[in-house]
Formats: C-alpha cells, sequence, structure tokens
C-alpha cells in the first residue's frame, strides 16, 4: 500500500473525528419547544387564598444539538390589544409535584414538564376578558444576556366566556387540535378546596371530549 495512500486515510479518518467531537460535545444547538398541547388561564389552584390568575401549559422542551442547554429561567408574556401583563413567576414538574424554576438542563430528546407561572406577589391582577390573546414564551439561557422567544401562540376569548370567566374561581382551558391545527376551548370553575390544577384539567379536558349523546343526559 502507498505511504500517501495510507496518509490520505488517516487524515480523512482525524477529519471524521473531529467533525464528530465537535458535533458532540462542542456545538451549541438551539433550545426549541413543541406546541403545547394544553393552556389553561385561570386562578392559581396552589394557594386557594389568593385571586390573582394564573398560566399553565404542558409542553416538551428540547435541544438541536447533542450538547443540550442548560435553561436560567422561563416567563410569558399575554398581549391582548394594547395590554400587556408579563407572568414572571416560573414554576414546573409533574402532576402531584410542583419545583420552583431556578435552573433546568434540557437534553437533546427532550423533557416534557407542566409550567406554571404566576404574577409577581407586588404586581396588579391581569383580567382575561373578550378579545385576541398573544402568548409569548421567553427562556432566559445560562450565560446569554437576554432571553429568546421559544414560541408565540395565538388565542382567543369570546363574550360568552368573558361572562363564564367573571364568575368565583372561573378558569378557561385550551386544548390543541392536531387534525385542525388550532386551539379548541372551555370554561368551567376551579375545584373545591383540597384539590389541584391537574383536576381541573382533566375534568374539563373529560368534558369537552365525552360524546354528544352523553352530555345531552346532562
Amino acid at each position: 500500500m502507498s505511504p500517501w495512500f495510507s496518509f490520505i486515510i488517516s487524515c480523512l479518518a482525524l477529519l471524521v473525528s473531529g467533525v464528530t467531537a465537535w458535533l458532540t460535545f462542542f456545538k451549541k444547538g438551539k433550545l426549541m419547544m413543541t406546541q403545547p398541547t394544553v393552556i389553561f388561564f385561570g386562578p392559581d389552584g396552589s394557594r386557594f387564598d389568593s385571586s390573582k390568575n394564573k398560566i399553565y401549559l404542558r409542553t416538551l422542551l428540547y435541544s438541536t444539538a447533542k450538547k443540550g442547554n442548560v435553561l436560567e429561567s422561563l416567563h410569558v408574556s399575554l398581549q391582548r390589544n394594547e395590554s400587556k401583563q408579563n407572568f414572571s413567576i416560573w414554576g414546573y414538574g409533574e402532576r402531584g409535584s410542583l419545583n420552583i424554576g431556578s435552573g433546568l438542563y434540557v437534553p437533546q430528546e427532550g423533557i416534557s414538564y407542566d409550567h406554571h407561572f404566576l404574577l409577581p406577589e407586588d404586581g396588579a391582577d391581569f383580567k382575561f376578558i373578550e378579545g385576541s390573546y398573544k402568548l409569548i414564551v421567553y427562556a432566559k439561557l445560562v450565560g446569554s444576556t437576554a432571553p429568546i422567544e421559544l414560541s408565540t401562540i395565538q388565542l382567543a376569548i369570546n363574550h360568552n366566556q368573558e361572562l363564564q370567566l367573571a364568575e368565583p374561581n372561573a378558569g378557561i382551558l385550551f386544548n390543541w387540535g392536531p387534525d385542525q391545527q388550532a386551539y379548541y376551548s372551555h370554561v368551567d370553575k376551579k375545584p373545591p378546596k383540597g384539590e389541584d390544577i391537574d383536576q381541573l384539567i382533566e375534568l374539563m379536558a373529560n368534558k369537552s371530549i365525552r360524546p354528544a349523546s352523553e352530555a345531552s343526559d346532562h
């Protein structure tokens, strides 16, 4: 075998190893999120003595590179016409377990959590009334100087829903319909003291998918 041929093969092998190492250990990918399967606007179910509203959503966060991303914080901005409100207190977890957001590693394969966003204690409440809404999800990565926009979601509340939301402990649930590529909504009331937001979401989801023949009996 020619020495030059061996040298070329060795260089190619070294190049492939270098590219693999760069993709695996050094390339910094982007933080992404999937379309939230469920979004909730309503009273804070974790503190029943609070009259302030919150925003809840469930989504998958993932990285576009093998290295992954370290998430420092999440927050959402809700806009209605000229009104804008940031929900800056972030908590995440699974049903029955909620952690205060204080950093989260997001791998390439992704992680799926419930995300809760509350208003600051010293901030004014934000009422959910009739209108078109723009929900923007922002993420702050460790080492970055400013948050990045992960997703912008268009939602709407109609007049009848506004009247229902004016009642005590009422909230609105938006379920993602993959066939229609749109959200459909339903208003219901917060469960009695001692039950949590997950029970409310399960109750509302079951009502929204109940067969028409069964629903007519109630």
